[in-house]
């Protein structure tokens, strides 16, 4: 495999003070999408039309970033606790289970031969 070099870029490159290019703007909205989608525990207080320079975009998206993964994080734990304990679903069935009450027999299960409600006379067999 060919090998490319990518120069450094230059430090006045970084300039957290310069203005979020239109770029950088479309990014910090689609952060936002993102985040609104969170759990309202995972999501930052920034209001996003306030983020004008490169900076605090870059610390905005840092931050949503890091919620984000937290989000992910936690829900994974949850699975697995979720997993690990299996005996409290078998818990829930059995109880389930033991709360239903015998169904009473119908008319033709007892061996009785009445007729249909709503139909009339008793057929003939």
């Amino acid at each position: 495999m060919t090998v490319i070099h990518v120069p450094r870029p230059p430090e006045s490159a970084w300039n957290l003070n310069r203005k979020a290019s239109s770029l950088l703007r479309t990014q910090v909205e689609h952060m936002h999408l993102a985040e609104r989608r969170l759990p309202q525990r995972y999501r930052t207080q920034i209001y996003v039309n306030a983020i004008q320079t490169e900076g605090e975009a870059a610390e905005y998206i840092g931050q949503v970033t890091a919620a984000i993964l937290r989000a992910h994080q936690d829900a994974a734990k949850k699975r697995a606790r979720a997993a690990a304990s299996p005996g409290q679903l078998l818990q829930i069935a059995a109880e389930a289970e033991r709360d239903q009450r015998p169904k009473a027999k119908s008319n033709a299960a007892r061996g009785k031969n009445l007729p249909a409600r709503g139909k009339g006379k008793a057929r003939k067999t």
